[in-house]
C-alpha cells in the first residue's frame, strides 16, 4: 500500500530526529559501557547520572573555532563531513521499521543500499585528501582500501540473502523470515555463514574497532579528520554513530527477522484483532528497536574489548579469509535454493 505524501515526509521527519538523538544515546552508552568495563564511572555530572553529557559537548563543539589548514582545499573540505552525514542519514530511509512505516520502500532497496555504502567511502577519501596532512591523507587512503576490501564479502553475504528471499526489496526480505517457523524461519538459523560474514564486514565498513585503521589515533593522529574541529568534527563523530547504528537495523533487517516479533504468526492467529492495527505497529517498532539496541551494544562491547589489527592483518583477513568463505557460502545457498525450489 502506497503512502500519502504527507505521511511519507512525516515519517521521514520522525526518522530523521530519531537517529540524531539516538547518536547522542549512542555517545552516552558508548561511555558509559566503557567505563563500566574499565571499573570507572563513566559520565556522571552534566544531567542526572550524566545522561546530558552529549548535549553538553555538542554545545562545545558549535562554540569551537573552524579551522582550515592554509593549504587545503576549503570546498572539499567542508564537501566531506557534510557528505558523510547525509549519507549516514538517507541510508535510514531504507530500513522498514514496521509494516508500512519505510520511507522509501523500492524493489530494489539492498542495490540502494550497497550504492550508498560504497559512496561512503568518499567522504572519508576526500577528508584525507583536502587537509592537505600527510596524516589525513594516510587514514583517507587506508580507508578506500579497507571498505573496497571488505565490499566485496559484504555484498556476497547479501547476495545469499538475496537468493534465499528471491527479492531485493527490504521489505519483502523480512515477510520471507516470518514463514511459519517462527524464529526458525530468521535468515541467522537458513544462513548463519551469510549472517557471520555480515556483521563482520560491518565492523570494517563502520571503521569501528578492531577494524579503526583509518583513525588509529597511536599511528595517525586522528585519521582522515586529523585536520577537523568545531562542528565539523562534529559531524564526522554523528555520521560514526548513525552509521553504526543504521549497520545494527541492516544485520536485524537482513538475518534477524527486521520487525517481526518472535512467533508473529502464531500471536495473530491468537489475536486477528491485531491485523493491520495501531498496536501491532508499535509492537513491531518496539521489536526493531530492542533488536538494533542489542547490537548496537555488541559494537560497542567489541570496541571495548578487541585490540585494533595491523594493516596487514586486515587485509589477510578480507582478502585471504573472507572473500574465499563469502563465495564459497553464496554458491552452497544457490545451490541449496535451486535444489529445494
Amino acid at each position: 500500500m502506497e503512502l500519502a505524501w504527507y505521511w511519507t515526509a512525516l515519517i521521514a521527519f520522525v526518522i530523521v530526529q530519531f537517529l540524531l538523538i539516538s547518536a547522542s544515546v549512542l555517545v552516552y552508552a558508548e561511555r558509559k559501557v566503557s567505563g563500566y568495563m574499565q571499573n570507572r564511572p563513566g559520565p556522571n555530572r552534566v544531567g542526572p547520572f550524566g545522561f546530558l553529557q552529549p548535549f553538553a559537548d555538542v554545545v562545545k563543539l558549535v562554540f569551537k573555532e573552524n579551522i582550515v589548514p592554509v593549504l587545503a582545499n576549503p570546498f572539499v573540505h567542508s564537501l566531506a563531513p557534510m557528505l558523510m552525514v547525509v549519507i549516514a542519514m538517507g541510508a535510514g530511509a531504507l530500513i522498514p521499521f514496521a509494516h508500512n512505516v519505510v520511507i522509501a520502500d523500492m524493489d530494489v532497496s539492498v542495490l540502494v543500499l550497497l550504492a550508498l555504502t560504497s559512496i561512503s567511502v568518499y567522504g572519508v577519501t576526500l577528508a584525507g585528501w583536502s587537509s592537505n596532512s600527510k596524516y589525513s591523507l594516510l587514514g583517507g587512503l587506508r580507508s578506500s582500501a579497507q571498505m573496497i576490501s571488505y565490499e566485496l564479502s559484504m555484498g556476497l553475504a547479501v547476495l545469499s540473502v538475496v537468493l534465499i528471499a528471491g527479492s531485493l526489496s527490504l521489505t519483502e526480505i523480512v515477510e520471507d523470515q516470518a514463514g511459519g517457523w517462527g524464529l526458525l524461519g530468521w535468515n541467522i538459523f537458513r544462513n548463519p555463514i551469510g549472517a557471520i560474514l555480515f556483521i563482520v564486514t560491518a565492523f570494517a565498513e563502520t571503521n569501528r574497532a578492531p577494524f579503526d585503521l583509518p583513525e588509529a589515533e597511536q599511528e595517525l593522529v586522528g585519521g582522515y579528520h586529523t585536520e577537523y574541529s568545531g562542528m565539523k568534527f562534529g559531524m564526522f563523530f554523528l555520521a560514526e554513530y548513525v552509521n553504526f547504528f543504521i549497520a545494527s537495523f541492516v544485520i536485524v533487517t537482513l538475518f534477524f527477522g527486521g520487525y517481526m516479533l518472535p512467533f508473529e504468526s502464531v500471536l495473530l492467529g491468537a489475536f486477528p484483532a491485531l491485523v493491520d492495527s495501531l498496536w501491532l505497529t508499535v509492537l513491531q517498532l518496539g521489536t526493531i528497536l530492542v533488536k538494533a539496541g542489542f547490537f548496537a551494544f555488541v559494537f560497542i562491547w567489541v570496541r571495548w574489548t578487541l585490540p585494533r589489527f595491523k594493516y596487514t592483518q586486515l587485509m589477510t583477513l578480507g582478502w585471504k579469509y573472507l572473500l574465499p568463505i563469502a563465495l564459497a557460502n553464496m554458491l552452497l545457498v544457490a545451490l541449496g535454493v535451486a535444489l529445494l525450489s
